[in-house]
């Protein structure tokens, strides 16, 4: 089976908890919601990868400060995919970690300390400091280096050293699956069957 079929069983995994699909960042240990905190500003937030990748691998909080889990959700993709600002920001770090590259953008308009979120394994096109809109290209999917067996973007949320569900960040119209309906104007019936 090629990369594609797995991709495609990942995709069709559950939606996001209704806390996700609300906006809101919910704070691992908190899966009751009550540690629930405000997304990122609606306007101009978008996936960081072209379209709509599959998500290989969902946000899997821990239980503990240091417990098992899952700080972040793996997107399905390969080496060389533009990667792209999932909201408007300013660059905290743009390098290494660990052999892998990592860049880290500070969300403007978030509070203080700010939402962060991070991007590997990829290779920078951005330096510290700058700025950077929603949906600007600020890397490129890196060779290897991927925990993923297929190749993924690890995205990540913080805020401050609190790790948050990433696709929190999205209007839950950028979360659903298929096509956008059209629904009548108010007052006016749908069509019956014909």
């Amino acid at each position: 089976m090629g990369c594609g079929g797995l991709y495609a069983r990942a995709a069709q995994r559950p939606p996001p908890s209704a806390a996700v699909a609300a906006g809101q960042v919910v704070a691992p240990g908190a899966l009751d919601g009550r540690a629930a905190v405000p997304a990122v500003p609606a306007g101009g937030r978008s996936w960081p990868l072209e379209g709509r990748p599959p998500v290989v691998r969902g946000w899997e909080p821990p239980a503990t400060e240091y417990g098992r889990g899952h700080r972040g959700v793996d997107l399905g993709t390969g080496p060389g995919a533009r990667v792209l600002a999932a909201a408007a920001g300013r660059v905290s770090f743009a390098g290494g970690v660990a052999g892998r590259g990592v860049v880290v953008i500070e969300l403007a308009g978030t509070g203080d300390p700010p939402l962060r979120t991070t991007y590997e394994p990829v290779r920078p096109l951005v330096a510290k400091g700058d700025e950077v809109a929603a949906g600007q290209v600020v890397a490129v999917m890196s060779a290897g280096a991927s925990h993923c067996a297929l190749g993924c973007l690890h995205w990540g949320l913080r805020r401050a050293e609190a790790y948050l569900d990433p696709l929190s960040l999205l209007p839950p119209s950028l979360l659903r699956r298929g096509p956008s309906r059209l629904l009548p104007v108010w007052g006016v019936p749908a069509p019956g069957p014909t």
